[in-house]
């Protein structure tokens, strides 16, 4: 009897714990359905498999700096820029745009493509846009031109440089001499004296011997006596300090009433028909302009004296490029700018080059533009010298910029052959090409940057960036201003005949400088020199060849 009760316990017990058991799991059970099921991790994939589960929204890429609001894209130098989520950004030059998931390419929110809010394009983070074709300058501000070539000692003291074919480049003598030889050979020349005379020869275009005049309310003047063919005449300068470097600028022999200047840039009442045969320019049958005709076209009607006065400037530059280019016998033994297979200085009107780039109506615009001023300027002074009773008015101060490099003047016609770099290699400017002055400030040559505007075939091509010394720029305003008084003078005499209107008072005031009568030592000056350099030059060769026949 014990033995079943303990057996009925046994049971009890057993059924008791089985009880408890199923109640704790269901209580276990129902607490796991209460408690939420964990999020997928954000980059767990998208099970494209189990349909029955949505695929989670697409995220947006984030920009850090967004294109197009205001903020540059991260470039470093020389570094690929940052764009969204790998992508490249927006209006950098020559990259792809960063395309985001529906987004259309290139395009920030309002703005145009390519392009950053406020910016411009093409242009890279920093940095100026490039001038003259993408071309940099040949000579940087303060750096020195180094040019093919080989440089010799003279015995004497002083250097000279040659070029590849040995053709003399230039000479720099102990006593003051400076020899340059342009492409074609020609010779130019300039010494200083230690008394201030500044003796210049132009080889076969003669030369001038310039020496100190007078002085007046604290101004140097100068008198230059050019001496061409037996044939000498005067004129007067004066002279700019400026950078501790003196430069020489043309001084008006005489005035007009202001009036007349003010009728030679205005409008005329109508237009003037002015022809290139007889009873107009008289240029038809000139070989200069058959030479020139693809490069040079005047204006077949005027509507203000400032564009005929531009034609006429133009032209007397060409005509004297041609008689240098027919006239001037090359040094022996050097190399000539060709055209068309036959040198230079053999070329004939039936030679003319050809494929010629015209002179533009922009660039003669710009030189009418330069003529305008030169006339508003004139008739300020004439005016001043009538409000002083007819005084004329004295010169600016010594320390005036020189013409050459006021900001008002930048527009040159190139009077003389220039030899000059454009991508370091040489090439020529000559009378008639146009050249717009860059930069302001010389540097340690004395030597500022200009682009070529306008030039004839056988020149340094427009566009091209080259380095031009302020010497050579001033004397080339110098001529401008004799040309355009010369001009003024034709303007005089056939206003109010043919189709040109009457102009006002056309009376002539010396100025307060009257000419100084001509030295006539300077033609035995300009011989002697040239004895001079003739002797130079002939040590040069010579050292020249036994640095040769050395190798």
């Amino acid at each position: 009897m014990n033995s079943n009760k303990r057996n009925e316990n046994v049971l009890h017990t057993s059924v008791l714990v089985m009880v408890l058991m199923l109640v704790s799991a269901a209580a276990w059970a129902n607490q796991k359905q209460d408690k939420p099921a964990p999020a997928p991790r954000q980059n767990a994939p998208v099970q494209t498999s189990a349909p029955s589960r949505p695929a989670p929204p697409p995220q947006r890429p984030v920009q850090t700096q967004p294109s197009g609001q205001g903020q540059r894209p991260a470039v470093g130098q020389g570094q690929r820029p940052v764009g969204v989520q790998g992508q490249r950004p927006v209006g950098v030059q020559g990259q792809k745009p960063g395309v985001g998931q529906g987004q259309k390419p290139g395009v920030g929110q309002g703005q145009k493509p390519g392009v950053g809010q406020g910016q411009k394009p093409s242009v890279g983070q920093g940095q100026k846009p490039s001038i003259g074709q993408g071309q940099k300058p040949s000579v940087g501000q303060g750096g020195k031109t180094q040019l093919p070539g080989k440089d010799i000692s003279l015995k004497g003291g002083g250097t000279a440089n040659l070029r590849l074919n040995n053709q003399i480049r230039s000479i720099d003598t102990k006593n003051g001499m400076h020899i340059e030889h342009n492409l074609r050979g020609d010779r130019r020349i300039v010494t200083t004296t230690p008394s201030g005379a500044r003796i210049v020869s132009m080889g076969k275009q003669g030369g001038y011997v310039q020496r100190a005049y007078m002085k007046r309310d604290g101004q140097t003047y100068y008198s230059r006596t050019y001496y061409e063919h037996g044939v000498y005449r005067t004129a007067v300068y004066r002279s700019y300090n400026y950078g501790g470097h003196y430069y020489y600028g043309y001084y008006h022999p005489y005035w007009y009433h202001p009036a007349f200047y003010g009728w030679a840039y205005n409008p005329w009442p109508g237009p003037v028909y002015w022809s290139v045969g007889v009873g107009g320019w008289g240029w038809s049958a000139e070989p200069w302009y058959g030479y020139y005709g693809g490069y040079f076209a005047p204006y077949p009607v005027y509507a203000s004296p400032a564009f005929w006065l531009t034609d006429y400037v133009v032209a007397a530059n060409l005509q004297a490029s041609y008689a240098e280019a027919h006239s001037v016998a090359p040094e022996v033994g050097t190399e000539q700018r060709t055209d068309g297979g036959q040198p230079v200085s053999q070329l004939s009107p039936q030679t003319a080059p050809t494929g010629q780039v015209a002179l533009t109506d922009d660039v003669k615009q710009a030189i009418a533009e330069e003529v305008k001023e030169q006339m508003k300027a004139a008739e300020t002074v004439a005016a001043q010298n009538r409000s002083a009773g007819g005084s004329p008015a004295s010169a600016p101060a010594n320390s005036d910029v020189p013409p050459a490099l006021n900001p008002a003047h930048r527009t040159f016609i190139v009077s003389t052959d220039l030899a000059v770099v454009a991508d370091g290699q040489e090439c020529s400017l000559t009378p008639g090409d146009v050249i717009t002055r860059i930069t302001d400030t010389p540097d340690q040559e004395q030597k500022v940057n200009v682009s070529v505007a306008s030039s004839k075939k056988t020149d340094c091509s427009a566009g091209k960036m080259v380095a031009v010394s302020v010497d050579d720029l001033q004397e080339m305003h110098n001529h401008f201003q004799e040309q355009i008084d010369a001009g003024l003078k034709v303007l005089a005499a056939k206003q109010g005949t043919g189709s040109f209107p009457k102009a006002p008072d056309t009376t002539l005031v010396a100025s307060d400088v009257p000419p100084a009568p001509p030295d006539t030592t300077a033609g035995k000056t300009l011989e002697d020199q040239g004895k001079a350099a003739d002797q130079t030059e002939a040590e040069v060769r010579l050292a020249s060849s036994s640095m040769g026949n050395s190798h």
